[in-house]
């Protein structure tokens, strides 16, 4: 005998509906999400509208073979803030004004140590922020470090690793497509994650956050007893930068499918 769909029936099956298509939507929880910094009263009393990016680190500078990818990296990042409605002034504008202050104050970098010297760099920006703030009316500079952290693919029979909200495959190098019995899931492997600092015009930091992109290292399938190594293409997959892309800027710019806790 057919049913008739009565308007209280049609009206639980769409609820049944929104529910299901809720849950099937829903992130995964993942505990390694970074701990993000928000200033919300200063975002709220003066909204950041402009922004830079700029070339050169916050911190200790990244390992060269993450700097390589940096320009790339950075170009994703100035996608995604235009797409979100800031005006994002090319890095270039930055660039030049830091190294003419540089001429003027030095470089705060020490290239032996990888330290930086904090009161050059803090000169060194009150320079190019009042030329900056004159010529584009800037509201905020966001610095965009490439970090390298160490972490292991143990995470049960799939052999996942997780950092910074990410969930990663160990990726594999060399001519097999197998692993050694033998290999030590508990072994640590580099990976990669991008940190994201944003400062006003009066250099106080408005935002901190950080999201995992790659593994920088790959298991060596040529290697009889296991191991990793680091691998050739590094910083590739779009699909992964935009991930952590938007792990890395959430909650300044809310990311739908953030995995940490509400």
């Amino acid at each position: 005998m057919r049913l008739l769909q009565t308007p209280v029936r049609l009206a639980t099956c769409a609820a049944i509906a929104v529910l299901l298509l809720a849950c099937s939507s829903t992130p995964t929880y993942n505990p390694t999400t970074f701990p993000y910094e928000l200033d919300a009263e200063r975002l709220a009393a003066a909204p950041v509208k402009t922004v830079v990016i700029a070339h050169v680190n916050l911190g200790t500078p990244s390992r060269n073979y993450l700097e390589d990818a940096a320009p790339r990296i950075d170009g994703y990042v100035s996608t995604y803030l235009k797409e979100n409605d800031l005006k994002v002034v090319p890095q270039r504008e930055f660039e030049q004004r830091w190294n003419t202050a540089v001429r003027v104050y030095g470089n705060p970098m020490d290239p032996t140590s990888g330290k930086v010297n904090m009161k050059t760099f803090s000169l060194i920006m009150q320079n190019v922020r009042d030329d900056m703030v004159k010529a584009h009316n800037l509201d905020a500079f966001i610095f965009t470090d490439l970090v390298e952290l160490q972490v292991p693919f143990s995470g049960g029979m799939k052999h996942l690793a997780r950092w910074d909200g990410v969930t990663r495959k160990p990726p594999l190098q060399g001519p097999g497509s197998g692993v050694s019995t033998d290999f030590d899931w508990n072994m640590l492997a580099a990976v990669a994650s991008l940190q994201v600092s944003i400062y006003d015009t009066e250099l106080k930091r408005l935002f901190a956050s950080r999201g995992g992109l790659e593994p920088t290292d790959a298991i060596d399938t040529r290697s009889s007893e296991g191991r990793y190594i680091r691998r050739r293409n590094i910083l590739e997959n779009k699909e992964q930068i935009m991930e952590g892309i938007q792990l890395a800027f959430h909650p300044f710019i809310a990311f739908k499918d953030w995995p940490g806790q509400p």
